[in-house]
């Protein structure tokens, strides 16, 4: 839930209210003000603010309000030119919906990468590299969107499998002391995800939750959040696009983050297992491999000292 859903949903005494419309009205206002001068202007008591805080779950004024204006300026950022949930019109031409969609595509890779945060990032790739076993979670959407994550990871010696359907708890229940498990849900409040993430908990296995911005359940319990981009409805829209662009994202950035960590040694697995199973041919000049001799000289130029 973003907090100006919580201010919308929340219950306050009147002058608290006076104090919440004004915040939600003037937002662009609120970086330049003090508090007196808020209090000042909604006739309200400095303490107000501070009940309003905490009953919006904040310890006082200044972490609600940088909060607040975090969420408003990513609300306020990408998608001015694009709407997530209906990207093109009825009575758009196939060269409109081409260019509408990549428009889309690259807002969406923007507006991720504004809400990733370096320190959650690094926990959630120390998780990965610690981890013997890496067991994603998620609904058969995002199940089938993190194979490719899945395959990547699993070809550099990460393992990382997929639950059976319906499984979920069980499986979550029967990992080893040495595992992480990958959580994904757009609104964090799945309840079979949820009660997975319990088990998680109860059984100390570190976890890294995917979900959108604002407080959801699931992201309460992660050890690591990465947030996805945070523009759709539910259903009423043309198809999941930004979600799955922005979950695709994410785990590309994951794998990347664990592959540099050994950049080298990995590099140079790809390629002698490429050398060795990968026989496919090809009459396209970009797509040849050099020779042998000049593939090993390459391996060689990476290996470590």
């Amino acid at each position: 839930m973003l907090i100006r859903e919580k201010m919308m949903t929340t219950a306050f005494s009147p002058a608290e209210q006076q104090l919440v419309d004004f915040i939600l009205s003037e937002a662009q206002r609120l970086s330049a003000m003090t508090v007196q001068q808020l209090a000042d202007e909604n006739y309200v008591h400095p303490s107000t603010l501070i009940r309003v805080a905490k009953k919006l779950g904040y310890s006082g004024w200044l972490e609600l309000k940088e909060a607040y204006l975090r969420e408003d300026h990513y609300l306020n950022g990408y998608f001015q030119q694009v709407d997530a949930n209906l990207p093109f019109a009825a009575g758009d031409g196939i060269t409109t919906i081409a260019k509408k969609m990549a428009a889309l595509e690259i807002s969406t890779i923007e507006d991720t990468l504004s809400l990733v945060d370096h320190d959650q990032l690094n926990t959630a790739k120390q998780l990965l590299l610690q981890a013997e076993h890496i067991k994603i979670f998620g609904s058969n959407a995002n199940r089938l969107i993190s194979q490719d994550f899945a395959l990547k990871m699993n070809r550099i010696g990460k393992m990382v499998t997929h639950t059976a359907s319906g499984e979920g708890p069980y499986e979550a229940y029967n990992m080893p002391a040495n595992s992480c498990g990958l959580l994904i849900s757009y609104t964090g409040e799945n309840t079979g995800l949820v009660q997975i993430a319990q088990i998680l908990k109860q059984q100390q296995i570190p976890l890294i939750v995917i979900t959108s911005i604002g407080d959801n359940t699931l992201a309460r319990s992660g050890d690591s959040q990465l947030r996805l981009t945070t523009r759709e409805r539910l259903y009423s829209k043309i198809g999941n696009f930004s979600i799955n662009k922005s979950v695709c994202y994410l785990l590309d950035l994951l794998y990347s983050c664990v592959f540099a960590d050994n950049y080298a040694i990995n590099l140079n697995h790809l390629i002698e297992m490429g050398e060795r199973i990968d026989k496919r041919k090809t009459s396209s000049a970009i797509m040849t491999e050099e020779s042998v001799e000049k593939t090993v000289q390459f391996k060689d130029s990476f290996r470590p000292n």
